[in-house]
């Protein structure tokens, strides 16, 4: 639905974008991550058709940003950061402002606007001026505005900005019900948020793209292999052991060990053990393995399940090692330059 291919963008010798390339499924929801100045809304704006790239080329829906900024305008919805709300207009005045501004005729400008205000939940305002609203029903009208000519495409930049977590909590729900209905990329500081709402991230860090993929599979890369929490009742040691015998099996670390049932002598018998197996590489058949070794030898098992990374964990980790990068890069440079210096 949205390929973005080689793009980079320059202000002056300022370079915003660098080389970006990705693309979003039809129907997905893409987290879009950065820090402050990575370029993020300067990629959500070329893709809106705010203004060009300067190399690299951008389509929607099979359209080009440049040469078909009509057509890609037409099946794309977008709020940017900073809501542009009329505050002297009623709710749904503003909406059908917006859709008339877009070119409907009044019978399809009454079906928009009452299909927006029923999806984002906005019936119980719509005859209310837009000053005279709260921060998240102001939002609630930024994401309307978005969804007026029923677009394929809704790209959404920093939506929940200065709500409060009840608000946050009902415009996430808002983002979730349009998976699969519409493609969505979603831009924003809060993590849990993109962790809880999108399929997919890409994470951009000084206008280059740092690292793409599912949080499963940017936590494989971060720690560079795969990591299972193994519980099972049998005796720990002997488990340990067995486990650290498996191929690919790089390590074994305990958890938490319980004491669950006493022999007749009264010694200690199986325990329920709780193991966290990491492997030396991508092993997607690890719980297989593990499952059948487990039980092969006559031990309960308990639950087995891959541990991932939180978004955060990854984000900053991503960030630091692409920054350290860059810094090392710049480094070996200016000594190369010195030593030209010198040599003249």
């Amino acid at each position: 639905m949205v390929r973005v291919e080689h793009v980079s963008k320059y202000f002056g010798d300022i370079k915003a974008v660098d080389d970006l390339s990705f693309e979003v499924l039809e129907g997905e929801v893409l987290g879009f991550l950065g820090p402050n100045g990575a370029g993020k809304t300067t990629a959500m704006r070329i893709l809106t058709c705010y203004f060009p790239p300067s190399q690299g080329r951008v389509t929607v829906g099979g359209f080009d940003v440049v040469t078909d900024s009509d057509e890609v305008r037409r099946i794309v919805g977008y709020m940017p950061e900073h809501v542009p709300v009329y505050r002297d207009m009623t709710v749904e005045d503003a909406l059908d402002f917006v859709a008339h501004a877009k070119g409907y005729g009044p019978a399809a400008r009454r079906r928009f606007v009452d299909s927006v205000i029923e999806e984002t939940g906005l019936g119980t305002v719509r005859k209310r001026l837009i000053g005279h609203l709260s921060k998240g029903y102001r939002q609630r009208v930024g994401l309307a505005q978005a969804l007026i000519g029923e677009p394929k495409v809704l790209i959404l930049d920093e939506p929940t900005v200065g709500l409060d977590p009840r608000q946050i909590a009902e415009v996430r729900q808002l983002i979730k019900n349009m998976a699969g209905r519409r493609t969505v990329i979603l831009s924003t500081h809060i993590l849990p948020e993109v962790q809880m709402t999108c399929s997919r991230v890409v994470i951009i860090n000084q206008g280059r793209i740092a690292a793409s993929g599912t949080p499963q599979k940017l936590t494989t890369q971060m720690r560079g292999g795969t990591q299972v929490v193994v519980k099972a009742i049998a005796p720990e040691q002997k488990l340990r052991e067995m486990l650290e015998q498996l191929p690919q099996v790089k390590k074994v670390i305990p958890r938490e060990t319980l004491p669950t049932q006493a022999s007749d002598d009264g010694t200690i018998g199986d325990r329920l053990c709780e193991l966290v197996v990491e492997t030396s590489s991508l092993s997607p058949e690890i719980n297989t393995t593990v499952a059948d070794a487990v039980v092969r030898r006559g031990w309960r098992l308990v639950e087995l399940y891959e541990a991932g990374m939180t978004l955060e964990e990854i984000f900053l980790r991503v960030i630091a090692s692409d920054t350290a990068e860059a810094s090392t890069g710049k480094a070996d440079l200016q000594e190369k330059a010195s030593a030209e210096v010198m040599k003249s």
